[in-house]
């Protein structure tokens, strides 16, 4: 049987996404212990306490299917946010909604639009539905948005911004970013990829959801996996026009989040205090590692997230395996045509000293 005949033909050219190498993995492999993992942009301060001392409570109900509506989590993101119930679509993880908006409004005969050094997965959802995807050149590491503009076709229906971008960590100011949406025809969605909010917000003013009543169009997302500390359990969601909701949860498979991330979720929200601190630490440790990596040679690009990507003066993948042997794991960015750059996640402080001292006997200039 020749599969390639069958399969779909979108899929057909496409590599699996490659995660980050988990810590057992090299430490079972390496014969070592103490790995330090910097390649996932997750919060290494871990969820909230709060979450850890009641999570006993849900896990006595996994025998029952979880709450296929995900009733309590979008009331609480509605109080919280000041937007209705019916706007927020719940997924496992944001990647699950970036599915969502792609399987809901691209087909074989439309494009999307999205940036050079973008996520990885935008490019792969739009040619898993058998769209074709336009990429534009960045700018200085950044989205280019009015080379953006300038590339729409007459059959595209989807334009995807990261904010900040993954994996450059650059930031598109507010006054820049209403004034590319004044722009986009209003049939065309845009997908806002706010997946770093919580700590572009902490350095800056960043969209909220209110800008959704003046661009019934847009469409924002956001995470649990990064500053709330819930990667493990796999909760994102959207926020947008009730509309644009209705048809994201018909291609929403049936309890798509499962129960102990719902109630993380949950009491994550709640928990402004933890988020504070984890944010307040991120921002002091990444100046630090800015700090010193700039102080070692190597160019370092301006961060709103929780990691930073430098150039590491060497073929990426030559570097990650070389600190791979040291027992840190941190990202090759040469799948996102960035062939020199590594990106490293902001740790814990002791964790980050660990990886400027790996990188000094390994890389140093």
């Amino acid at each position: 049987m020749d599969l390639k005949k069958l399969v779909n033909k979108g899929i057909d050219g496409l590599s699996p996404y490659e995660p980050g190498k988990p810590i057992e993995d090299l430490e079972r492999e390496l014969g070592i212990k103490n790995a330090v993992k910097l390649a996932s942009n997750e919060n290494p301060v871990g969820p909230s306490p709060k979450i850890i001392d009641s999570i006993e409570k849900i896990v006595k109900e996994t025998h029952r299917y979880p709450d296929g509506n995900a009733t309590r989590l979008k009331a609480k993101i509605s109080r919280k946010f000041n937007i209705l119930e019916n706007q927020v679509t719940v997924g496992n993880g944001s990647n699950d909604i970036i599915e969502f908006v792609a399987r809901s409004f691209l087909g074989p005969n439309d494009s999307a639009v999205y940036s050079e050094h973008a996520f990885a997965v935008y490019p792969l959802v739009v040619r898993a539905v058998g769209a074709m995807g336009i990429e534009v050149p960045a700018k200085n590491f950044s989205h280019d948005l009015e080379a953006m503009l300038d590339s729409i076709e007459e059959n595209t229906k989807l334009i995807f911004i990261a904010n900040p971008n993954n994996p450059t960590g650059s930031f598109i100011e507010q006054s820049e970013l209403l004034n590319f949406l004044e722009k986009v025809p209003e049939e065309i969605i845009v997908l806002l990829d706010q997946a770093y909010f919580e700590y572009s917000s902490f350095e800056t003013s960043d969209l909220e959801f209110d800008v959704l009543e003046r661009f019934p169009n847009l469409v924002i997302s956001r995470s649990f996996s990064k500053a709330y500390g819930l990667a493990g359990f796999r909760v994102g969601y959207s926020v947008s026009s009730i509309e644009i909701a209705d048809y994201l949860n018909r291609v929403r498979q049936p309890f798509n989040a499962n129960s102990l991330a719902l109630y993380a979720a949950e009491i994550a929200l709640d928990d402004d205090q933890f988020i504070k601190k984890c944010l307040e630490l991120n921002f002091e440790q990444k100046q630090i590692l800015f700090n010193d990596l700039q102080a070692l040679g190597f160019e370092c690009l301006p961060s709103r997230a929780n990691f930073i990507s430098f150039d590491c003066g060497e073929d990426s993948n030559d570097a990650f395996n070389k600190l791979l042997l040291e027992g840190v794991i941190v990202r090759s960015l040469r799948v996102y045509k960035m062939p020199n750059f590594l990106r490293v996640s902001v740790g814990l402080p002791e964790e980050n000293l660990t990886f400027l001292e790996k990188i000094k006997s390994t890389l140093s200039k």
